[in-house]
Order: C-alpha cells, then sequence, then structure tokens
C-alpha cells in the first residue's frame, strides 16, 4: 500500500512540474491520467487482496431463516440491478485477474540497494582452461550525483532520456513510438525511460513480455514516487552496463580512459553515453571500432538538439582524438574470445550474456592457439622490410569444423596498429587460393586430370566491358599443360580459361555450396574471380578446403561446445554438422593435385615451404592478390587444417612477396609442423568409383606405343577412350635441317 508521505511526494512533484510543463498541456494532462488509472489499479487490486483476508477471517455464524414477502418490484428495476451486478462482478474480475499476474509478486523499490549480486559469464578452451569473464565480479565504483560533471549526466540523458525529468517514470512519446515500431516489426522493444531500464536491470528479469513490461511500468512509476529524479539518475549511472567488466560510469572511465569520471572530456563522455545502448556492438574495442565512433557522433547530435550543448562545443569534441586505456585486462585468446561473445550475444541478448552466469565450453584449444600466436607475430615482424604489417592465422578440424585457433592479428592490444581488428572474419582478396573452386566445378562437370589446357596469351572480349588479358605471375607461358600441372603450379591463364568454358556464375553457385558467402551478386564478378578478384572471408575460404579435406562434406564451424549457467541447466550443446557438396572423388582428384610435390616443383622448387618434411599427404595451395595486398596459404591434413594471410590492414600493398617462400607459407609451415610433430603419416583412402591408369602426358589419353606415360586418377565412368598414335621426331639432314614436324601423339578414333 503506498504511504500517506509518499502520495504526498507525489502530489508535490505534480504542484512542482505544472509552471515547467507550460507549453506541453497535452502530454502533461495524458501522461497525469496514465499515471492516476495505474495507481487506482494498483490501490483496488490492494483493497480487494484485503477483503478476500477479511471474509476469510469471519466465523460462520448460522442464522434463523426468515421468510419475507416477495416484493413485486418494477421488472426495469431487476433489470438494471442485474446489470449493475454484472458490471461490478467484470470489474472485480478483471481488477483481481491484473493483480494476480502483474501486482502480486511485485519488488519494492527499496530492493534497488539489496538485490542480489549478478553472476559472471566464463569462456573456456576445450579443456578447461578460463579464456575470458565477461565481468569479474561485476566490477563497480559508486559515485555521487556530485561528482559526475553536468556534461556527462547531459549525454546519458540525450542518448537514453531527454524527456527524464519531465516525465512521471514512463513516457508516453517513447511508449507511443516503440508501439508503431512493434507492430511493424513483429517485436516487443524500445520505448524505455532511464527509471525503466534501472528497474528492467535491477529488479526484473530480461525476458521480452507484455507481463514483464506491464511490470516494468508500474514499478517505474514506484520508484519514482519512492526517489528523487536525482536519486534515480545516480542509481542509474551507477548501475548500467557499459561492457566487459565495467559496470557504472566511474569503472567505464577507468576502463576505456584510464581516468575519474570527473575528468572526462564531453567527447568521451558522448562515447561512454552511447555504450549501455549495445555494449557489444559499439565497444571501441570491438571489432567494429568504427561503430564507438558512429555512436558517439549520434549522441553530440542529440546533445546538441536538446540543446545541451551548442554547434561550436559539438565541433570541437568531433575533433578531439580520443585515446583509449590500453585494453590489457586478463584475456586469452582475445580475438576467438570477442568473436565467441558475439555469437553469445547474437543468440541469447546482451542482458543474458553479461548477467546470466553462462559456463561457455568452446573448441579452442589453448596450448594451439598460443603457438599460433607467437608464430604469427615472430614472422610477421621478419616481413617488416617487405611493407607486411600484419598477419591472421586458423586453425581448425576439417571433419568436425571445431575451430582449434584464431588469431585475428599479430598483436590484440596494438590499438593504435588496429590489431583488435579480426581479419579472420573480414573480407580479403584469396589470389590464387580460390582457384580450388574453380576446379572443383571442372572436375565435377567433363574435366580430368589429365585435360590439356593450352597455356599460352589471350585476350577475352565481353560486350560493355574493356578486353581481358590474364597474366602469369611470372610472365611467362608454358604452353599445353594437364590441368594437374596447371593448378599445381597455379598457372593464371589455364584457370581462366577453364572458368571461361562453363561461365562465372558457375563457379559461384560452387563457392555458395562449399562456404562462400560473400559471393552474393553475380554481375558483380568477372573471369578474373578465379585469380582472387572477389572477396571473401579467410574463415569462409577454410571451410572451403575442409569440404575437399572431409572428403566434400562441408562442415558447419563449430566454435562453441557446450552452454550451461551457473546452475548447471545446460542452454545448449554441439554435434558435428556437415553435408555433402561436393563429389567424394573430385575432392580426393583435388587432393591429390595439392599434395603432389613433383607437379608443383617447376613453380615453387622441391623444397619449399609447402612441403612439410615426412608427411607426403599434406595438401596445399597459395594465393597472392594482384595488387599484392593479401598473401595466403591454406593446407590440411585429415586432422588439422591450418589457413594464414599476411598483408596490412589499411590494405596498402606489400613488396614483392613469392608464395611458398616468402609472406604466409613460412607461418603456415611452422604451425602445420608443429601440429604433425607427434604424428604420423595418413594416407588418403581412395574412394569408390575411382581407378588409377597411365595417361599421355602429351595429350592427356590413354597412352600408345612409345608415347611418355605416367600413372593418373580418373571417375571409372569418366576414363577416357581414345586411342592414339605416336610420331617420333624425323632424324635431321646432312646440313642439319629438319623438314617434318616434331614428335607429336595424335587422336585415332
Amino acid at each position: 500500500m503506498v504511504e500517506y508521505g509518499q502520495m504526498l511526494r507525489l502530489v508535490q512533484k505534480f504542484l512542482a512540474r505544472v509552471l515547467a510543463l507550460v507549453g506541453k498541456p497535452f502530454y502533461f494532462i495524458l501522461t497525469r491520467l496514465i499515471i492516476g488509472l495505474l495507481f487506482i489499479f494498483y490501490l483496488l487490486g490492494h483493497t480487494i487482496l484485503f477483503l478476500g483476508h477479511a471474509i476469510l477471517a469471519i466465523p460462520r455464524i448460522k442464522l434463523p431463516k426468515v421468510r419475507l414477502p416477495r416484493a413485486k418490484l418494477p421488472r426495469l428495476r431487476f433489470r438494471l440491478k442485474t446489470k449493475a451486478v454484472i458490471v461490478v462482478l467484470s470489474l472485480f474480475s478483471i481488477l483481481l485477474f491484473f493483480y494476480i499476474t502483474i501486482l502480486r509478486g511485485l519488488p519494492s523499490p527499496k530492493e534497488l540497494t539489496t538485490r542480489n549480486i549478478e553472476v559472471s559469464t566464463k569462456i573456456y578452451d576445450r579443456n578447461g582452461v578460463l579464456l575470458y569473464k565477461i565481468y569479474k565480479d561485476k566490477n563497480r565504483t559508486l559515485i555521487p550525483l556530485s561528482k559526475v560533471p553536468l556534461y556527462v549526466q547531459q549525454a546519458t540523458l540525450a542518448a537514453e532520456d531527454a524527456e527524464f525529468y519531465f516525465h512521471p517514470g514512463f513516457s508516453v512519446r517513447g511508449i507511443a513510438r516503440s508501439l508503431l515500431r512493434n507492430l511493424k516489426k513483429g517485436e516487443l522493444t524500445g520505448g524505455s525511460t532511464i527509471t525503466q531500464q534501472l528497474v528492467k536491470n535491477a529488479l526484473l528479469s530480461p525476458e521480452k513480455t507484455m507481463r514483464r513490461k506491464l511490470k516494468e511500468l508500474i514499478l517505474a512509476v514506484r520508484v519514482e514516487m519512492t526517489f528523487s529524479k536525482e536519486e534515480i539518475l545516480e542509481m542509474y549511472l551507477n548501475e548500467t552496463p557499459y561492457g566487459g567488466t565495467a559496470y557504472g560510469i566511474e569503472e567505464a572511465s577507468w576502463e576505456y580512459f584510464g581516468k575519474k569520471t570527473e575528468n572526462l572530456s564531453l567527447a568521451e563522455a558522448a562515447l561512454l553515453a552511447g555504450l549501455p545502448k549495445s555494449p557489444t556492438k559499439f565497444s571501441p574495442f570491438g571489432q567494429n571500432r568504427e561503430s564507438a565512433f558512429s555512436r558517439q557522433k549520434e549522441v553530440l547530435n542529440l546533445m546538441k538538439i536538446n540543446k545541451f550543448i551548442n554547434e561550436e562545443q559539438e565541433k570541437a569534441a568531433l575533433s578531439e582524438k580520443v585515446e583509449f586505456n590500453p585494453n590489457k585486462k586478463e584475456i586469452k585468446a582475445p580475438h576467438f574470445v570477442m568473436y565467441v561473445r558475439e555469437l553469445l550475444v547474437d543468440k541469447y541478448g546482451e542482458d543474458l550474456v553479461e548477467k546470466g552466469g553462462l559456463e561457455v565450453t568452446t573448441s579452442l584449444d589453448i596450448s594451439v592457439q598460443e603457438m599460433a600466436q607467437k608464430v604469427v607475430k615472430d614472422e610477421v615482424d621478419k616481413l617488416k622490410n617487405l611493407h607486411v604489417g600484419n598477419g591472421a592465422a586458423l586453425v581448425i578440424n576439417p571433419q568436425t569444423g571445431e575451430i582449434l585457433a584464431m588469431v585475428g592479428s599479430k598483436d590484440y592490444f596494438d590499438i593504435a596498429g588496429d590489431g583488435n581488428v579480426n581479419v579472420t572474419t573480414r573480407l580479403r582478396q584469396p589470389g590464387s587460393s580460390i582457384k580450388v573452386v574453380n576446379y572443383a566445378y571442372a572436375l565435377s562437370n567433363g574435366y580430368t586430370l589429365s585435360s590439356i589446357i593450352d597455356d599460352s596469351p589471350v585476350v577475352f572480349r565481353v560486350p560493355g566491358q574493356p578486353p581481358y588479358s590474364p597474366v602469369n605471375y611470372d610472365g611467362a607461358f608454358r604452353g599445353r599443360l594437364p590441368l594437374r600441372s596447371a593448378l599445381a603450379e597455379s598457372r593464371n591463364i589455364p584457370a581462366v580459361k577453364v572458368l571461361a568454358s562453363y561461365g562465372v556464375t558457375k563457379m559461384i553457385e560452387q563457392g555458395q555450396k562449399m562456404g562462400i558467402t560473400s559471393w552474393k551478386d553475380p554481375s558483380r564478378y568477372g573471369l578474373s574471380l578465379t585469380l582472387g578478384g572477389g572477396e571473401v572471408k579467410l574463415l569462409d575460404l577454410a571451410k572451403v578446403y575442409a569440404t575437399v579435406a572431409n572428403r566434400g562434406n562441408r562442415p558447419e564451424i563449430m566454435p562453441i561446445l557446450e552452454v550451461k549457467d551457473y546452475k548447471g541447466k545446460i542452454w545448449e550443446k554441439a554435434s558435428p554438422q556437415s553435408q555433402p557438396v561436393l563429389d567424394p572423388r573430385v575432392a580426393f582428384l583435388l587432393i591429390d593435385i595439392l599434395k603432389d610435390n613433383n607437379a608443383r616443383t617447376p613453380a615453387f622448387g622441391s623444397n619449399s615451404y609447402l612441403v612439410i618434411p615426412n608427411h607426403p599427404e599434406i595438401a596445399v595451395k597459395t594465393g597472392t592478390s594482384n595488387n599484392l595486398k593479401d598473401n595466403l596459404a591454406v593446407g590440411f591434413s585429415q586432422k588439422y587444417l591450418v589457413a594464414v594471410w599476411v598483408g596490412n590492414n589499411d590494405a596498402s600493398p606489400m613488396a614483392r612477396v613469392a608464395s611458398g617462400v616468402t609472406g604466409a607459407s613460412p607461418i603456415w609451415n611452422k604451425i602445420m609442423r608443429t601440429l604433425l610433430a607427434d604424428n604420423g603419416t595418413v594416407g588418403w583412402e581412395v574412394p569408390e568409383g575411382m581407378v588409377q591408369v597411365p595417361v599421355c602426358t602429351l595429350l592427356g589419353t590413354l597412352p600408345c606405343e612409345g608415347c611418355p606415360i605416367r600413372n593418373e586418377w580418373f571417375l571409372k565412368e569418366k576414363t577416357p577412350k581414345e586411342k592414339c598414335r605416336f610420331i617420333p621426331a624425323p632424324t635431321p639432314g646432312p646440313n642439319g635441317q629438319i623438314i617434318e614436324p616434331a614428335a607429336r601423339t595424335e587422336v585415332v578414333f
């Protein structure tokens, strides 16, 4: 029951704001009408409860039966009384239902200072090693509102609730806007005032239901009756989450800027005020740092609109260079942790992740992670003279899709160098490493490993486009080559000719099946797609190669193994998922090429970084973009897949990087060697439907007498049936002249 003093305080507030609300009569009357109705519901609910208890307490007394003469009342009066009874009973039922479902069990506003502390969310590696706590014991330092500068308060009001001092706990305009938005999107979001947010964060659950919103509304009114506006704002500033371990404005100030709240600048205050809307999305320490500054700009504009600052102050704040406090908290595998955190927030919401006490077991192996981090940093530091500023690496299990290591940049804590950017999830040009998609389609549609492709100059003319003439990385031409050599040596012209034979759309479809998510508009791509002209994520590229390693079954990336809460309730438990998207025989053919060191020797030499000693089963492919902005190496065994990138975050070109000699290949080699140090060779099983036959190396068909041959794998139903004849080179004449052409093979049908 509301006390008399609280009622008096409400009346005093009401009278005090009358003058302040001049010019807003409609809004004033409407808000007071709603608060009055809510109060009546609340009062009637408690009255009903009291009367119910009183009636139950009356002892049953048997009264003598008295017969009264039946009065003959007019029929009209009887109908009116009946209707009145129905109305009263209906109102009683409505009020009772409202009390039982909404009012009963509502917490007291005084619990704002006596509530239980929330449990932190913990992220572990696959062996139970703690990687990170989303918040640690909810770090918070309480400060009085008097120590919070006015512009810090105003930044928060502009960002969250500009009408804070003029509403009774809820905003009619905010609710109206929210209802319109909810009707359009079919969601239950938005419209909350600072008071409502305080109530939701401290006294209620984060569930998105109409029942919870009604409770939030009533509690907000009660909080306004119990506390002054200054007290409410103070509690909000000390309560609200600003991301990670920072709870409250004081801890946020220390977390992001290494200073007290009273020393914040306007620019810093605006950036902090923008965080509560979505601490993960707008974090300056997250993967999308630019979003923090976009939000800061939005807050400053709102401050100007609400006349908290003028245009000159806004411009000065926007031009100020904000210096962040180094984010060197206790965190292992930071790029991976932030990647997992985003996945959790997308699935469970910010509130549950930051307050729900989740126990998250991931697929990461911290020993593999730390090894890969060290290799990437050490090797990239050696490449400074080649203008290589950064590197990234992924280690996954190609059979299950589990991420064992994710190195997003060489140093996560290098804020000045954008070290917190996770390159494994960013779009980059894959260079020739993407050719595996092109040849996957070709081998599925008529081509064989021995199909002859002419590595010679060519010009492609497409109406409406400039002529396109691809070149090889060495500027030379090799003439007629079997497909095996063309892919193993990474020749560009044969790859473009193969793609031109069936069209870019087919390669795009094949790439999407194998895991590429960024090729969405076929009209954007031409024949250069097979040379890396379409940007992809390293994570997607790893999935493409995992599809090949997994015998044509595309595994789903699985970074999270289990999620449960601190009470032991399991929220999710992952199991490997894969989808067949490529003929296992075609996958085997690709593996056979990519592990063939003899076939790639003409381009890379016999002792390149693509060779792992004592492990001839390792398949690998490199890639370098034409503009030298990206250099990659992707290789795998049956147990491990390692994908490596080097380049610069600002997309500036590197000096000449020779794939297989410098750049990504040494990093790939060292990581793979370490992973396989205690593993023996495990060969690739030949799938059913394959046959190995001798073929003519000059023509790519079955051999004939005198023709150079080699053994080659074929799909059984596509084994070449032609015969050939060998024509030897003629003997030179007495003066050395040759009249006949050189030795050749010809098909005989």
